[in-house]
This record gives structure tokens, C-alpha cells and sequence, in this order.
């Protein structure tokens, strides 16, 4: 059986692992080019997508400069770049507390969509860190890519640009299905790992105008779900790229016309200096060009770059200003150290109990972020949850998904998403624009979460806000997500003014569900006067006694997966303020 590699094991790769694996098909010269390499040393920086099988080895020289930018180097990335609107804004994490406010569209609108879709849509195998795996991360990799197209010294990765044409995209139709899927925000995929731009850049010359599709796709996307009312924004985790592709000598990296695309061949200070530099006036360009609602980033937590991310996050949100829109910064870890919306990458990793801030999980639709042959792609139900449980927790749900290379989106993953709007469509009331009650939940499965929470304090090492850790205990994991179903006896709330919502996590059958949280003696003010359930014409029959509020339910489901009861006649506090930085 073979065994999954942590992170660690990831980055901890070996020249002559790899020359070994491609000397039973390149030339001898080849292999002995790749044995003269320096070996691997270890890069922390760059998370490890799961599931992804085969040796891994690489001849990468690590990240030399994570945690070593000089300021000088910093400051002469800085130079030259466009100055910093008027405003409120300076570039200082104090000036951006001071005035950043978490927007009121991001904290109503609960779902969003994003997606990983570009170069590694072609080959879609192993995962959309493909680029990395052919040229000597992961042995496996490069030896199926030998296979299917040749060793990666005749065949590199810039030899898919041809295929990656999105020739069947229609940026409508997906703006629809967005749409139907109750979504209210959508992230076009802006640059990934592999440096390529899937806009129309005047900075990157690897963009999608300019090679592949030959159109601009995150422009044309963000034109079409604005048609269709919905909130848009731009995916960024490129900033790993100048240290993400192991260096592979005699293949394309060192060719001169592709070299900057890669960024292999030169690692000296004027190159990390041009690189952060660019990345920079990337964020400043797609902000003008594209007026983006939220700017996501994948780019881990090296502080000494903080002035690169102070300078984008004030220049972005004074343009808002001018703009007269609210817009979001929203990122991993603690990547900004002010005005960031927190991500999680995978539910996994997100909060078990309610919290004092604003979140979101990215979480992918299959079991991979990219298209890969044969994924498997995960049921509604599951995603429906999610939805319930981040609410009721201060958060929301940012789905991946993963569109094919030619721009169509897998019938499968339509089918999900469909019938997460159908649920939506019924119970979005219970969803969109509400806030956490004073409590989130009640019943077995909010009892494990908590046990989980008590077991990780006494560890000592949770971090708390920027956790990116996996969470969860015995029968529950990270959000709080049952790993083994739930009862009628799993609530979760939410509220709007002064109506209290209370989603019954499965259906009760002909027993009455009861809300021990609303019990006679409970400090909640005001009088239960009617309980309806969401999609079901008129008032439930319910009972209030010192066990609980207890409702029967009708005989038939007025939607799957889970069922929303609307509580009127209770005085709620006003929601919790929440912490933003």
C-alpha cells in the first residue's frame, strides 16, 4: 500500500531520486546533468495538494529567500510603481486597521465559487501542481509524463499552451449555472503557481491572450456573472512561482524565450527584485482593469514582504473609495496582518465553535482543486452542510471547482451544483444576510466538536484565527462537519433581526424535534408566537416546556438534506461585532 507523504516529506527531495527515475528513458546525458544538481532544500512555504501518489523527489534549490528579502531588495521591488490613490489608505498595517471594515455583501452572501483552471487543465493528471511534478518534484509524475508526451526535457510544460484553448467556454452560460447554484460571488482564476496570467496582462507576457485560449477569460468572466447580479474577484497564489518549479537542466526552462515564464534559470537579487516587482503591478493592474469585489491570495506568511502587501492592500482599497464599492482582501494564514478576510484551504481546517470573525473555507467540489481524469466529484449534501454549519459560525463556503481545458465544466459538478441552488432556493432565508445567534448549535455532534476544541487547548498549539491546521475529534471534523451523519437532534442557528432560525440537520420522521435552547427558563427574551418551516405553507404546531420548544413536523419534506424552521416572536440580541484584523 502506498503511503500519502505529508508536506514535509514533500519538500524533502533528492537529484539523484529523480536522475534515477529518468534514466531508464532520457539520454545518458540527460541523467548525468540531473546527478550534477544540488540537492533539495526544504521549502516549507508551499502546501502539498492531497491524494497525490508516487515518489517524490525533486531537484529544486528551495526558497532562499523566504524570510530573507532585505528591505533594500523589498524597497527596490517598490520602485517605480504606481503611486497610492488618494485616501484613507496608507501602506501601513496600522492605517489599514484603522480604516478597514469587513464588507456587508461578503458577510450576507455565505456562498461563493471559485475555481483552478489553466495549464494544468491539459494534461489533467496528479493535480494542478503538475508543472512542479513533470520537471522532478514527484517521480511518478514525471515518469507518466514521459509516457503520455515524452521526457520533460523535449516536452515542457509551456507545450500544453496549444491545448489549452477553452474553445467550448461560454462565460454565460457559466454566469447561469452560478447563478442557479445560489452563489453570490465568484473568483476568476487569476494566476496560479505556474505563472501564468489568465488575463489580458501588459505585464505578463504569459498570459491567455497571448497564448492558449487567445482571449481574456477572467475579464470575460467577471463581465458575465456581473450581468447576472453577482459579486466577482481574482485568484492569486503566484507569488510562490519564482521558487515553486525545480530546476530540470536541458529542458525549456533555459530557453531564452521562455525563461522568464518559468523563472528558473536566474535566481540572482535583480530576478527576485523583477519578480516582486511584477507581482505587485499585476495586483495594481487587474485592480484598475477589473474593479474586482475581493482580491484572493495563496501566498503564505513571510513578513519580511509585508511592505509588497501593504502597498497592493492600499492601493486597492482607496481605488473602492473612488469606486464608491466595498471590496475584500481575503488570504491564508497570516499573510496580511490587517484588513484580511481569513481563508482555510479545505473545510478540514476550518473553526469547530463560533468565533469573533469573518471566514471562509476554499473548499474543492472533487478531491482534487484542478480537473484531473477520474476525479471524484462529492455530493450535494455535504457542501449543503457546510453552508450550514460556517453560517452558524461567522463564515461562509468559497467551493472550488474544476472546469476542463477546452472550458466545460463536468456534468457532475453541475448536478452538485444545482442542487445546492435547489436547496438554496427554498432555504436560502435561513442563509443569506443572517448572522450567528449567541450561540451556534445544540445536539451530539456540536457536544463533539466542543470535545474536540477542549482536546486541542490542551495541546497547547492551536493558533487560534490563522489556524492551518487540520481540525476536528472523534465523529467530527474541521467546521464542525459530522464525520458520521446527523440527527434531528443536530440544530444549527442563525439570525435575522429578531427571527431566529433553527436547521434541523436531518429529518425528524413523526417524533416532534426539540430545541433544548428555547427550553422554558433558558435566558431568551421574548415569546415563541409561531415556528414555520421554510418551503412548507403555513405555521407548525409547537409546545414550549422545560425540555425544549417542540415542533411536529408535516408528513412530507419540502426539500433534501436539511430542513430550516423560522421562529418568530423572540427579542434576539443585536449580532456579536467581529474582530478584522
Amino acid at each position: 500500500m502506498k503511503r500519502r507523504f505529508t508536506r514535509r516529506h514533500f519538500t524533502r527531495m533528492t537529484a539523484a531520486a529523480t536522475a534515477a527515475v529518468l534514466a531508464r528513458s532520457l539520454t545518458q546525458n540527460s541523467a548525468s546533468l540531473l546527478a550534477q544538481t544540488t540537492p533539495q532544500v526544504e521549502d516549507p512555504t508551499v502546501a502539498k495538494p492531497e491524494g497525490v501518489t508516487g515518489k517524490p523527489t525533486s531537484n529544486a534549490p528551495g526558497d532562499p529567500w523566504s524570510g530573507h528579502d532585505s528591505p533594500e531588495l523589498v524597497a527596490a521591488a517598490l520602485a517605480g510603481l504606481p503611486a497610492t490613490p488618494p485616501g484613507p489608505f496608507q501602506p501601513t498595517w496600522d492605517s489599514i486597521q484603522q480604516n478597514y471594515k469587513d464588507p456587508d455583501w461578503f458577510r450576507d452572501g455565505k456562498f461563493g465559487i471559485m475555481m483552478h483552471w489553466g495549464i494544468y487543465s491539459v494534461p489533467a493528471h496528479a493535480s494542478e501542481w503538475y508543472v512542479r511534478y513533470m520537471y522532478g518534484g514527484n517521480a511518478g509524475v514525471m515518469q507518466w509524463h514521459t509516457e503520455h508526451y515524452g521526457p520533460p526535457t523535449k516536452f515542457g510544460y509551456k507545450d500544453f499552451l496549444p491545448m489549452y484553448t477553452a474553445a467550448k467556454w461560454d462565460p454565460d452560460a457559466w454566469a447561469d449555472l452560478f447563478k442557479k447554484a445560489g452563489a453570490k460571488y465568484v473568483l476568476a482564476p487569476g494566476e496560479h503557481h505556474d505563472g501564468f496570467s489568465n488575463w489580458d496582462s501588459a505585464i505578463n507576457p504569459y498570459n491567455a491572450v497571448n497564448y492558449g485560449p487567445h482571449r481574456d477569460l477572467d475579464g470575460d468572466l467577471i463581465k458575465a456573472v456581473r450581468k447576472v447580479g453577482l459579486k466577482t474577484g481574482i485568484s492569486d497564489h503566484s507569488f510562490f512561482h519564482f521558487v515553486f518549479i525545480p530546476a530540470l537542466p536541458g529542458s525549456d526552462q533555459y530557453d531564452p524565450k521562455w525563461a522568464d515564464f518559468y523563472n528558473v534559470a536566474d535566481k540572482s537579487n535583480g530576478a527576485r527584485i523583477k519578480f516582486m516587482h511584477n507581482w505587485v503591478a499585476k495586483r495594481i493592474e487587474t485592480i484598475d482593469k477589473y474593479q474586482p469585489d475581493m482580491l484572493w491570495f495563496d501566498m503564505g506568511t513571510d513578513h519580511m514582504i509585508d511592505p509588497l502587501k501593504e502597498t497592493v492592500s492600499a492601493y486597492y482599497f482607496n481605488r473602492a473609495r473612488q469606486w464608491g464599492k466595498q471590496v475584500a482582501i481575503s488570504a491564508k494564514g497570516a499573510a496580511w496582518v490587517a484588513g484580511q478576510i481569513m481563508d482555510y484551504e479545505r473545510e478540514g481546517r476550518a473553526p469547530l465553535e463560533l468565533v469573533n470573525w469573518v471566514w471562509q473555507p476554499d473548499d474543492p467540489i472533487t478531491d482534487k482543486f484542478g480537473y484531473v481524469v477520474e476525479q471524484k466529484v462529492f455530493g450535494p449534501e455535504q457542501f449543503v452542510w457546510k453552508i450550514v454549519e460556517n453560517s452558524s459560525k461567522n463564515g461562509n463556503l468559497l467551493l472550488n471547482i474544476s472546469p476542463r481545458a477546452d472550458g466545460t465544466i463536468p456534468q457532475e459538478q453541475q448536478d452538485t451544483l444545482l442542487a445546492i441552488g435547489k436547496w438554496l432556493e427554498v432555504n436560502g432565508e435561513a442563509i443569506y444576510s443572517t448572522r450567528p445567534w449567541a450561540k451556534y448549535g445544540e445536539g451530539p455532534v456540536a457536544d463533539a466538536a466542543a470535545a474536540a476544541m477542549v482536546a486541542v487547548r490542551a495541546k497547547g498549539d492551536f493558533a487560534g484565527r490563522i489556524n492551518g491546521q487540520n481540525q476536528g475529534g472523534a465523529g467530527v471534523g474541521g467546521g464542525g462537519i459530522s464525520r458520521n451523519g446527523y440527527t434531528a437532534k443536530d440544530i444549527r442557528f442563525t439570525t435575522r433581526g429578531d427571527t431566529l432560525y433553527a436547521t434541523i440537520m436531518n429529518w425528524p420522521g413523526d417524533a416532534p424535534v426539540t430545541i433544548t435552547s428555547l427550553a422554558k427558563g433558558q435566558p431568551v427574551q421574548g415569546k415563541v408566537k409561531k415556528v414555520e418551516l421554510l418551503g412548507h405553507a403555513g405555521p407548525l404546531k409547537f409546545t414550549q416546556d422545560a425540555e425544549g420548544l417542540k415542533v411536529t413536523f408535516p408528513p412530507e419534506k419540502p426539500c433534501d438534506f436539511v430542513y430550516a424552521l423560522k421562529i418568530t416572536g423572540l427579542r434576539l440580541p443585536p449580532p456579536a461585532p467581529v474582530i478584522t484584523n
